[in-house]
């Protein structure tokens, strides 16, 4: 994973050092830890006459593999929002959010640190599925027609809950209304 040479803090080099049960950066002049905490992250698995909506990434890491549509959150943004803005930007389509799929740890890249992948389930509100410019393309999977080729060990995990939850092994978490309270559901929704 990354590593910085250098404090935020006070600028004075980092060095590795054991501390609370881990190897981590600390700064060799102030003490202070740097931690390498996970990125927030929020992807929407959009399912339609059951089948699952992927997008093939039109940038790095991992060009040209399948993935849930998604990306980081925003400062003080809602995780829910964010899977709402992120699928729209991604595929053109307006979605509502109907369940918590699950939450996986992962690794961006091999040089981008850990992301905290918020995983919801949706259904399409509105609009016509297109490739935006950080997708080359869109397409519906059935459970038994998943690409092997998936960008991130979580695409591999949350598919895994989704394909179970098909066959009623798992029950992903319900939402309040389809957003979370306070959250408007999209214009054009029931």
């Amino acid at each position: 994973m990354s590593r910085d040479a250098f404090c935020p803090r006070c600028g004075g080099p980092l060095e590795q050092r054991y501390v609370e049960g881990r190897d981590r950066q600390v700064c060799s002049r102030c003490g202070r830890i740097h931690y390498q905490n996970a990125k927030p992250c929020a992807c929407a698995l959009v399912v339609r006459d059951g089948r699952a909506l992927l997008v093939r990434r039109a940038i790095e890491p991992f060009y040209g593999y399948w993935d849930i549509p998604g990306g980081f959150l925003e400062a003080e943004e809602h995780p829910a929002d964010c899977a709402v803005r992120e699928l729209e930007e991604e595929t053109g389509l307006r979605i509502r959010l109907t369940a918590l799929l699950g939450i996986y740890v992962d690794a961006y890249g091999p040089e981008d640190g850990y992301t905290l992948n918020i995983i919801y389930l949706a259904e399409v509100v509105s609009g016509e599925p297109r490739p935006a410019s950080d997708a080359s393309e869109l397409a519906w999977f059935a459970p038994h027609e998943l690409p092997s080729d998936l960008a991130f060990r979580s695409d591999y995990r949350a598919l895994e809950d989704w394909q179970r939850a098909m066959r009623g092994e798992f029950t992903p978490m319900a939402l309040t209304s389809g957003n979370p309270v306070g959250h408007p559901e999209p214009e054009g929704a029931d």
